[in-house]
């Protein structure tokens, strides 16, 4: 079942941006894994599905070349005013606008969770596209015990294990070097994911 992911996030977009458009928002936790990998990743990076543009704004504060890129105008036109020296554009990770081998490092970060799981090869596939070999990809997502739908407060999302999201990673072309759990705590302590892969060598992925 497909759900109007754009068109929820487009009506509560101005709640969105009040209660998590920030750094303020984010669990320490995450602004260390994410600045970590940054700091791994030797060239371009993009923030595909930035929200309101927080994490790019971030990233490019310290000193890293990052581009923003979100399906919902609303983010976007938000971004754009707060962050006026980053890069943003309108766009669906699916479809991704820019040339193969553009990026050294991409951060999907919750972007992925409203993915049907038969649909997630989509924006792997974008990313082994637009990713040059070797590079980085670091996924945020919400933990399960395998993967299964749930009421998200915007829209329907889905949960995935580590495993599952794993081997989809594995069968888009990535090899995965880490993953990291963690929970927080009430009043909605939901678990929290994130997995570090990097692409295989063009050879490899059957570029």
């Amino acid at each position: 079942m497909a759900f109007d992911v754009e068109g929820a996030y487009s009506r509560r977009a101005a709640e969105y941006v009040e209660q998590l458009g920030s750094m303020a928002s984010v669990h320490p936790s995450d602004v260390q894994l994410v600045s970590s990998w940054a700091a791994s990743v030797d060239g371009p990076l993009l923030d595909a599905g930035c929200g309101p543009g927080h994490w790019t704004a971030f990233l490019r504060q310290r000193g890293h070349e990052v581009r923003g890129v979100d399906q919902v105008p609303e983010f976007i036109e938000h971004a754009r005013q707060a962050y006026p020296n980053a890069a943003f554009a309108v766009g669906d990770v699916d479809a991704l606008q820019d040339p193969e081998d553009s990026y050294d490092g991409v951060l999907a970060w919750y972007s992925l969770i409203h993915h049907e799981p038969d649909a997630i090869h989509r924006p792997l596939d974008e990313f082994v596209r637009v990713l040059r070999p070797g590079g980085r990809l670091l996924v945020g997502f919400f933990v399960g015990d395998d993967v299964a739908p749930f009421g998200h407060a915007v829209v329907t999302a889905h949960r995935w294990s580590t495993d599952a999201l794993g081997d989809a990673l594995e069968a888009a072309g990535f090899d995965v070097l880490e993953t990291h759990t963690r929970t927080v705590s009430a009043p909605k302590p939901r678990p929290h994911g994130a997995v570090l892969a990097q692409l295989r060598a063009a050879a490899e992925t059957d570029r």
